[in-house]
């Protein structure tokens, strides 16, 4: 019974215990108690340890040994600009640098680099007193009384009077005779022409018949060879810096490569993007005339934004983009696609209308537009085959020679800053006439597939020289300080230049 009694007790406290620890005092004295707990270790923390450590001395700190771990990451290491390393013993052309490393330019010509000269004190100024070292020789009396006659309006008589007289004639001739003496060359007399025979016949001789003039109203040469045109043109591109080294990556032309004619014929029948095709696949295989590898300069002189003067070359293709061999080649029009893969095949690029307008006035032939008529049978081969023609007639009528820089038969794909907000078209520029105004205005109007008769690829080497040193002409083009020299709208970005360049 007592073991009862005690058990019912033991239970009821348990029970009163269970119940205490779950009613809302007891969570409230625990939180209270949890609260003075902490205050009492943050009041203990902030005045014995903190001051504690605040005043230990720098030497009583000890310090960690601090381990140098090498980053592997991308952004650290050196990414160099070329993918692969160049071939041993291969030509790699001039090295070229960015244009923030050239040197400033000196006014002027823009051919020399300004060199910091050392300074130079100026020289003291040289003082000079008393009288003049030499003395006057006084004019003689006789001059001296004449001079005075002169001016008090004497009379005619007196002022012969007081006149120098005359050196006689004896003494003229003897002075005559020794100077012919001492020199074989001089004569006593001025020597005058022999008449005329009599018996010189004085009948006009007959004269040829005028020869009737050629009409140049197709050709404007814009220098005329001194001798008859030599059957291979003898053009010295080593003179300047478009060396044919800047036109390497053209691959050779193989033996078997189609001629122009035979090659026009076999895609008479394409059209747009396929026949863009089978002409890209013949100009990246090298079938390209040779003189299309020498490439002409064309020079821009200005000045800078900070006021000096420079020379910027550029290196240009003498003639349109073709198809065929030195005697027997068609000028190929392309889409931008197409035209823009083989610029950048070749390591090249397309021009600017600044570069247009420029080629024209340094070309050394100028030939006339020649229009066809218009109508949707001009993006036709048959038109393309047939202007060419055209264009090779007034070549021979003007006397031309191959690699000669020739302008003015063919409209441009240029490189505009309207690219990048036009996308999906392409640029066409120039076709210029005789007196130099374009036909064709800057337009963005047709599609990046377009091509018709009129059009034409002229390329431009990456390689430009600035005072004669190599950079790269992407980079010119993008920078502020040359772009203007170079390009009518400013800096070209980076997005027209690889639409341009795909």
């Amino acid at each position: 019974m007592r073991d009862r009694y005690f058990d019912q007790l033991k239970q009821r406290v348990v029970d009163t215990r269970s119940e205490f620890l779950e009613s809302p005092a007891a969570v409230i004295v625990t939180l209270v108690a949890s609260a003075c707990v902490c205050a009492a270790l943050l009041t203990v923390t902030l005045t014995r340890i903190a001051p504690a450590v605040r005043l230990a001395g720098v030497e009583d700190v000890p310090v960690p040994a601090r381990a140098e771990i090498p980053q592997a990451g991308l952004g650290t290491l050196p990414v160099a600009e070329r993918a692969t390393p160049p071939i041993a013993g291969a030509d790699t052309g001039p090295e070229r640098a960015l244009p923030a490393s050239l040197p400033p330019a000196t006014p002027g010509t823009g051919y020399e680099v300004a060199e910091p000269s050392p300074p130079h004190p100026e020289p003291a100024p040289t003082v000079i007193t008393g009288r003049p070292p030499v003395d006057a020789i006084p004019r003689p009396a006789r001059i001296e009384a004449l001079a005075a006659a002169a001016r008090r309006d004497a009379a005619a008589a007196d002022l012969a009077a007081l006149r120098p007289d005359p050196r006689p004639i004896a003494e003229i001739a003897e002075a005559e005779v020794e100077v012919a003496a001492l020199s074989p060359l001089a004569t006593p007399v001025s020597p005058r022409p022999a008449l005329r025979p009599a018996d010189l016949d004085t009948t006009p001789a007959a004269t040829a018949p005028a020869r009737a003039s050629e009409p140049t109203a197709e050709v404007t040469l814009a220098a005329l060879p001194a001798e008859e045109p030599a059957a291979t043109p003898q053009f010295d591109r080593n003179a300047n810096a478009c060396s044919d080294r800047l036109a390497r990556d053209i691959p050779r032309r193989s033996r078997g490569a189609s001629r122009g004619t035979a090659f026009a014929t076999s895609i008479e029948s394409l059209s747009g993007t396929s026949r863009d095709a089978a002409i890209a696949r013949e100009v990246l295989a090298g079938n390209v005339p040779d003189f299309l590898r020498g490439l002409a300069p064309v020079n821009f002189t200005g000045v800078l934004p900070n006021g000096r003067s420079a020379q910027v070359t550029i290196c240009v293709t003498p003639d349109y983009l073709a198809v065929g061999d030195d005697s027997d080649f068609m000028r190929v029009p392309l889409g931008l696609s197409a035209a823009a893969r083989i610029a950048e095949g070749f390591g090249m690029m397309l021009p600017t209308t600044r570069m247009v307008d420029a080629i024209h006035t340094q070309a050394d032939l100028r030939l006339s537009p020649s229009p066809m008529n218009p109508g949707a049978q001009m993006a036709s081969t048959g038109y393309f085959m047939r202007h060419n023609a055209t264009v090779q007639q007034q070549y021979r009528n003007s006397g031309g020679r191959l690699g000669m820089l020739v302008a003015g038969h063919k409209k441009d794909l240029v490189l505009t800053n309207r690219l990048s907000s036009a996308p999906g078209r392409v640029a066409i520029y120039g076709w210029h006439r005789a007196g130099g105004s374009p036909i064709q205005p800057l337009s963005t109007v047709h599609g990046a597939e377009y091509a018709d008769y009129s059009h034409g690829i002229r390329l431009v080497s990456r390689t430009a020289f600035v005072n004669g040193r190599a950079v790269d002409l992407r980079d010119l083009l993008m920078d502020s300080t040359y772009a203007g020299l170079l390009n009518t709208d400013g800096p070209i970005g980076r997005p027209a230049i690889q639409i341009a360049s795909r």
